[in-house]
């Protein structure tokens, strides 16, 4: 015991006020094998992507588009990673400092992944090239365009028209096809689209400087470019043949009980879907227990769903949503300082700001969003009067209580202040701890009795049944189990949820970028972070201030690294995931 508390006084050490520490990064971390290694893999990775890119953006510096790409892309990035890979093992494990070992796992773990992320695009893309059979042409005509090397532009002409006609053939023979599934539509909808990029580069270069360039090729171009973009359009017509089938018309790709599991390991979270789905359920019992009390308080009995209609219907008028919003983050902050939480460094607590979110982006994200910014969802003047009310009871001030400092200080806009400014090297960037850490300030305020009067428990009490209806409508949907419309309905019925706002959240998880942990990663990332907060704070073996600046100062990491470095955990080169957070609660 003597050990460990003095190593965590050590670590203490190590994590000095944020807000003035002038230390230079070596001695956060006791070597630089793994932060130079990482560093330079990232420039590595960048520079690659940006060189075997299409040149459609003026890349003076780096950048380029980091998705699919041509074959040669992949095979270089391939390279990179075994490259790495060789360098990684050149290093002694045992020699390397806990936080070190940690970098080391974490970047063993990425490389690995990389390389079968890798792999598998690369046989994604031969399943559909008979689809896109002239993309060889246009690629290599793309790599002498790198290097300057003028084209014989007549051929150029002639081969850019046969490939036009050919893919008005393959379009035509599309119509007939029953046998694709929507992988094979994302794979090749995101191919052409780097096709048209492509030659998009070509012509830019050429165009204007070469003679007989500009002479020959600028209208077959045009088409070609026409072509391309309505090939893409046929194949996402496929994807609106798919989305017949489910009223929601959304259509993602459901990942899979196998794919999750593996999903799971590398996120070190050692529990199946259907332990998750169970934990979820757990935690729907406790909500159900405390919204029963909130709403006998309020005077409704045990209708908790009317207890719920009073809170929504609470909404602030049009325009005054900003400044009910300033209202509670400065209640929010106030709270944090009082208890001395942690450190808020004043140059965060200046520069937050506030946006207000598009009504396009409200049909995907119909609550906050947050980060340098807190983005309001609000109703516009362009919303139908129903989308209106709907957005309006979905953000009243009782829900949004729970979700400002989540999104501002403690949570997103204060992770990305410090991220930026400790071990920037690690880019070790995960949900369970992004998400997880803003939602395990949800916990710790309930516990702190944050929230006084039975509104506002409820309005908590909503975010944390949605987060656990998350985790129970998400895996369901990726096993196969359920459609977008059962999830929408779901959220509905045992929630609370507005129809139009349930319709967005499924919309986002499934079609909005998302990889299929993301929505499951709150609650579950939140509830790691509250076990280690019992294993260390309420241990007194630290300070709650202490233990929150610590964990910010070691930058974005799975939490069970966190964990492993805090408590000075022994480390092996082939560590395995073997937290069961959850038992502890």
């Amino acid at each position: 015991m003597k050990k460990i508390i003095a190593q965590c006084l050590l670590l203490i050490g190590l994590f000095p006020s944020i807000a003035n520490a002038q230390v230079s990064k070596d001695a956060f971390v006791p070597c630089q094998e793994m932060p130079s290694l990482i560093q330079r893999y990232g420039v590595d990775s960048r520079t690659l992507v940006r060189y075997y890119s299409p040149a459609t953006t003026g890349r003076g510096g780096f950048g380029g588009d980091a998705s699919i790409g041509s074959p040669e892309k992949n095979k270089r990035l391939q390279q990179l990673v075994k490259d790495y890979q060789q360098q990684l093992a050149q290093l002694n494990f045992k020699n390397l400092s806990q936080e070190c070992k940690a970098d080391y796992i974490l970047f063993k773990r990425d490389l690995t992944e990389k390389l079968d992320q890798l792999v598998k695009e690369a046989e994604a893309m031969n399943k559909i090239q008979q689809w896109v059979p002239f993309s060889t042409k246009i690629y290599a005509l793309e790599v002498d365009r790198r290097r300057g090397i003028q084209p014989n532009a007549e051929v150029v002409a002639k081969d850019w028209a046969a490939i036009i006609q050919e893919i008005k053939s393959l379009q035509n023979k599309l119509k007939e096809e029953k046998n694709i599934d929507q992988e094979k539509v994302a794979t090749s909808i995101a191919v052409i689209n780097n096709l048209k990029q492509t030659t998009q580069s070509i012509f830019d270069f050429y165009n204007g400087y070469d003679p007989m360039f500009s002479w020959w090729v600028p209208s077959t171009y045009k088409t070609l470019d026409e072509t391309l973009t309505a090939y893409a359009n046929a194949w996402k017509g496929k994807t609106l043949t798919l989305a017949a089938t489910d009223k929601s018309g959304i259509v993602g790709i459901q990942a899979g009980r196998e794919n999750l599991i593996k999903q799971l390991q590398l996120e070190m979270i050692p529990y199946s879907p259907e332990e998750l789905i169970e934990i979820a359920n757990k935690e729907f019992a406790w909500c159900d227990q405390e919204m029963l009390k909130a709403t006998k308080e309020m005077g409704f009995g045990t209708d908790w769903k009317a207890a719920l209609e009073k809170v929504k219907n609470t909404y602030v008028p049009a325009g005054k949503q900003p400044e009910a919003i300033l209202k509670l983050y400065t209640e929010s902050i106030d709270f944090l300082k009082k208890n001395n939480l942690l450190t808020i460094p004043p140059l965060a607590e200046e520069t937050w700001g506030m946006m207000m979110m598009s009504p396009e982006r409200q049909l995907i994200a119909p609550f906050f969003l947050g980060g340098a910014d807190i983005i309001i969802s609000y109703p516009t003047n362009t919303m139908a009067f129903e989308d209106r009310m709907m957005s309006m009871r979905g953000n009243n001030p009782h829900f949004s209580r729970a979700t400002v400092h989540h999104e501002l200080i403690a949570g997103h806009n204060l992770q990305q202040f410090v991220n930026s400014r400790n071990r920037t090297y690690r880019n070790f960037g995960t949900p369970f701890w992004t998400e997880g850490w803003s939602l395990y300030w949800e916990l710790i305020l309930w516990d702190m009795q944050f929230a006084k009067s039975p509104e506002d428990r409820i309005g908590m009490l909503f975010w944390h049944m949605h987060r656990c209806a998350r985790i129970i409508f998400s895996l369901n949907y990726h096993t196969g189990k359920w459609t977008p419309q059962q999830c929408i309905d779901f959220l509905v019925d045992r929630v609370g949820h507005e129809r139009a706002n349930a319709e967005g959240e499924v919309r986002r998880s499934f079609t909005g970028q998302y990889p299929p942990l993301y929505q499951l990663a709150y609650l579950t990332g939140g509830r790691q972070f509250y076990a280690l907060k019992k294993e260390l704070v309420d241990s007194k073996k630290m300070s709650y201030k202490q233990f929150h600046d610590a964990i910010l100062s070691l930058n974005a990491m799975p939490v069970e690294m966190v964990r492993a470095i805090l408590t000075q955990q022994p480390l092996t080169e082939d560590f395995k995931t073997n937290w069961r957070f959850y038992e502890k609660q």
